[in-house]
């Protein structure tokens, strides 16, 4: 993890970047689909939560994406997709660009993020088991892959149903 990353959020010009590394990282062109719908969602999209992580050259080879969500309720973030192109995967992209995704929306007076991912990446954020705080899906997913996280110690977790943006079909 030697290389040094520089953060930012996405400009117009990263876009189609943004694309091709999410084309990369993935199997199918779902998630890059994901993310252009949630671009175009104002329900869903907050300006300067599509974060990259750019190489020294400026190039960006790493993408995360908060969105708009409700627990319950209670705003709070969806982390989805994160994606690193292939040849710069487990070098600190992708942690780079989480890192900065939630130092954003700290920023931001943002609370609360989930993220239904691997449960052995995502807890060196501060993630833990969502069910530990009343979170659930209206769908099945293993327990320990829905994590939640509070962005200040002023703000639990509020316990509920996560209603994602309608971009992700749950």
């Amino acid at each position: 993890m030697g290389n040094t990353w520089i953060t930012r959020a996405e400009t117009s010009a990263d876009i189609p970047a943004i694309r091709d590394i999410n084309l990369a990282a993935f199997p199918t062109p779902a998630e890059a689909d994901l993310v252009d719908t949630l671009r175009a969602d104002p329900a869903a999209w907050i300006e300067g939560l599509s974060l990259v992580a750019a190489d020294g050259t400026g190039r960006p080879v790493g993408h995360a994406l908060l969105t708009r969500c409700h627990i319950g309720t209670t705003p709070a973030l969806c982390l989805a997709p994160c994606a690193v192109r292939p040849g710069q995967q487990r070098t600190g992209a992708g942690t780079a660009a989480i890192s900065a995704a939630l130092a954003a929306a700290r920023t931001l007076g943002e609370h609360h993020v989930v993220v239904l991912g691997h449960p052995d990446y995502y807890p060196r954020f501060g993630f833990t088991r969502a069910s530990a705080h009343g979170i659930g899906l209206t769908i099945d997913v293993p327990d320990d892959a829905l994590m939640a996280l509070s962005l200040d110690a002023g703000h639990p977790l509020p316990s509920g149903t996560v209603h994602y943006a309608a971009a992700f079909g749950i």
